[in-house]
């Protein structure tokens, strides 16, 4: 989840890509997104549920910046990305890595989702450490410790709720529903009775920030995520995405990480930054597209035997 990466390669047509949003053709897309078009069921969410609303949309390009922001708030999230990730050094593999269980989460079906969530966790498993934290108490820590996954969790779903809020259209069922179905990806990564309203969402949240603990590696990497350094048109569009996300967080949260509201119109320049990325890239991505035919095939494949079904 994550920040943002376009590309654009000057030549007889220009090929835009944003991770996760692409108007590349079928065989240029990755090996993992093609494999959406395969599987046995509809997956966890489906055509119409609030997850698919939000997940596909562009406002999750401002939504991973808000998760990354929020996640560093909590010592021991931020010990392990300090000690183990090689954000700085690779921005777009971990973005890539983390856009791929998101798409295939969402849109894949039931036996990939659950696979590519366990992968993560074993990935996890390496992941351990010691942090000190808001009371100056040196404690251990592993990425699969119950606190820290449900913290990541609840970073992730506000982030993502919260600017679709913003900058999204209405979600079926409104916000409560998408608490309430993306639980079910929190169940997956081992989180244990997720919250499921956003209002207990937002109350959880408020609470661990009494374990919040900004220190130098928090503004190493706040500082990163202001100037990562990417790549020509993404370069001059994120500082734009920055700032929506910057704005759209709570005020205890920007006051925690440092942060100040940005002095220009930073909510209407992201809402007209994803309206040019619509235009260019079409509202449906290819992640979702391959989910379309995947169930297409299985409602037709019913139809001539229902038996089978």
């Amino acid at each position: 989840m994550a920040s943002t990466s376009a590309s654009a390669s000057i030549g007889g047509s220009a090929k835009w890509r944003v991770r996760g949003r692409s108007n590349r053709s079928q065989a240029e897309l990755p090996a993992w997104t093609r494999a959406l078009a395969t599987g046995d069921d509809a997956g966890f969410f489906g055509p119409g549920s609030a997850v698919w609303a939000v997940n596909g949309a562009l406002p999750t390009l401002v939504a991973g910046i808000r998760a990354l922001l929020l996640q560093t708030l909590h010592p021991g999230a931020m010990a392990g990305v300090h000690d183990w990730s090689r954000y700085s050094e690779d921005p777009l593999g971990r973005l890539d890595g983390t856009v791929r269980w998101v798409a295939t989460t969402t849109f894949g079906d039931r036996q990939g989702a659950t696979a590519a969530s366990a992968f993560v966790s074993h990935l996890h498993e390496r992941v351990t450490g010691t942090y000190v934290d808001a009371a100056g108490v040196e404690r251990p820590y592993s990425a699969n410790d119950a606190d820290l996954l449900r913290w990541v969790h609840d970073a992730f779903t506000e982030a993502f709720v919260g600017a679709h809020e913003i900058w999204g259209r209405p979600i079926p069922g409104g916000p409560d529903a998408y608490v309430r179905e993306w639980a079910q990806a929190g169940r997956l990564m081992g989180v244990v009775d997720p919250p499921t309203t956003l209002d207990g969402l937002r109350a959880e949240m408020i609470d661990f920030l009494e374990e919040a603990k900004v220190d130098d590696r928090v503004v190493q990497a706040v500082g990163f995520l202001r100037k990562p350094g990417l790549p020509g048109i993404t370069g001059r569009v994120y500082p734009i995405l920055f700032g929506g996300a910057v704005a759209s967080l709570q005020p205890r949260y920007r006051e925690l990480l440092g942060l100040r509201r940005p002095w220009w119109p930073a909510i209407t320049s992201t809402r007209v930054a994803l309206w040019v990325a619509e235009r260019l890239l079409g509202p449906v991505s290819p992640s979702e597209r391959n989910a379309r035919a995947r169930i297409a095939r299985l409602e037709a494949q019913a139809v001539r035997d229902p038996a089978a079904g």
